[in-house]
């Protein structure tokens, strides 16, 4: 099972970056998703990062095509609200593009619309999506049936919970909470590679 780290937008663009370089060797994605940001800020971050020695192939640049272009990094994620992923293949086919979704029909249509992989969720209550109700985790096996591309999920997910998700289907999960808020990163990350790497 795949893991991939999800930045929180709540550290401080020193201290994001020292734990993306303890914790990188053992995720296989680290998606950039800053969104109070500027596009410089985000660029000047993934520039560090690249320099710092993380591989491009595990970065994914979350919303900002133009700072992934100007860094060539090919993994991007578009969130539900974003730009279509149909029109960011035909800038360039070389994308490694991932869309979320919140339901069957739209995992389908991202799916239709030349979508590498669908981020699905939330699974669980988080405080990043206070007051919306999570997902019905059977949805996730239903969902998986109709596709041929990868699904990821996330949304309150903790290494406790990551086996029932695999038994449902699930390709991957992407966590931000139980890294990013955690106390020491670099262990929790340890704990959930070890978790993934068996399923």
């Amino acid at each position: 099972m795949k893991l991939m780290a999800v930045t929180d937008n709540q550290h401080s663009m020193e201290n994001l970056m020292s734990i993306i370089l303890k914790i990188h060797e053992y995720v296989d994605y680290i998606q950039i998703r800053e969104k109070s940001r500027t596009a410089n800020e985000v660029y000047t971050l993934g520039k560090r990062l690249i320099d710092e020695g993380v591989a491009k192939e595990k970065l994914i640049i979350n919303d900002r095509i133009d700072v992934a272009t100007l860094l060539n990094i090919k993994n991007v994620h578009l969130p539900g609200n974003g730009l279509p992923v149909e029109q960011v293949k035909k800038l360039n086919s070389q994308y490694f593009a991932g869309v979320s979704v919140h339901s069957q029909e739209e995992a389908q249509i991202a799916q239709k619309n030349k979508a590498d992989y669908v981020l699905y969720g939330h699974c669980f209550q988080t405080n990043s999506k206070k007051g919306k109700p999570p997902i019905e985790l059977q949805s996730i096996k239903k969902i998986k049936k109709q596709l041929s591309i990868p699904i990821f999920v996330i949304g309150g997910i903790t290494e406790d919970r990551v086996e029932q998700l695999a038994d449902l289907g699930a390709d991957g999960v992407a966590i931000m909470s139980a890294i990013f808020s955690s106390s020491n990163p670099l262990e929790s990350v340890k704990k959930l590679n070890e978790r993934c790497w068996r399923l």
